[in-house]
């Protein structure tokens, strides 16, 4: 997980992977097979967990701006937040220009007491943004899934892996470019498996 520097009375956050941001920068190829990695640190995440077809849940949408997804790889986008089905009664809210505490405290009085969960698991996560032409070849080297744009394309977000690392997988544009979202603490492997991935394409090999 992100780990406080202290710098007398006040802490400044560190990203799991402000140690590799070098090395993805110098694992970036360019040209026709040209594919980039970048984390993308410090978004908010809420998990909710909520009956889907509950008048608590059609708050929750409406406070977010948008309905909460019904199938499994659905997401659904507003002015702020991107909201990403997890299970039939879960979703994970990603939003970079919203404070968690507050979306969390809005969320909560959406649910007003009906049985469910708020939880802000910003801390639990970072996003790694895979992006350029190569980008799908590099995760069919270690993700099960049929990545093909037919089966999976822009705003369909699924549970997966990559590699043996266990991620949330989201495909934000057809570039095509995605983002990975694995546990803080798998991070660290995960961009050392892409960077090593992506050596086909001319980046260089991490040990």
């Amino acid at each position: 997980m992100a780990e406080p520097i202290m710098t007398g009375p006040v802490a400044l956050r560190t990203s799991p992977l402000s140690h590799l941001q070098e090395r993805m920068r110098a694992a970036a190829v360019a040209g026709a097979q040209s594919v980039t990695l970048t984390e993308v640190p410090f978004l908010t995440m809420v998990n909710v967990r909520v009956d889907p077809t509950s008048a608590a849940a059609h708050r929750i949408g409406r406070t977010l701006g948008a309905p909460l997804p019904r199938r499994c790889g659905d997401t659904a986008a507003s002015g702020l937040h991107t909201l990403m089905w997890l299970g039939p009664d879960e979703w994970l809210v990603l939003s970079s220009r919203a404070d968690a505490g507050t979306v969390t405290a809005q969320v909560r009085q959406a649910l007003d007491g009906a049985p469910g969960s708020v939880v802000d698991v910003s801390a639990n996560r970072t996003t790694l943004e895979l992006s350029g032409p190569s980008a799908r070849q590099v995760l069919e080297k270690g993700c099960p899934l049929d990545l093909h744009p037919r089966a999976f394309g822009p705003g369909h977000a699924v549970s997966t892996t990559v590699g043996p690392i266990p991620v949330l997988l989201w495909q934000t544009d057809d570039a095509p470019a995605f983002r990975l979202l694995p546990r803080s603490s798998f991070a660290d492997y995960l961009a050392r498996w892409l960077i090593d991935a992506m050596s086909e394409y001319g980046g260089p090999r991490v040990a």
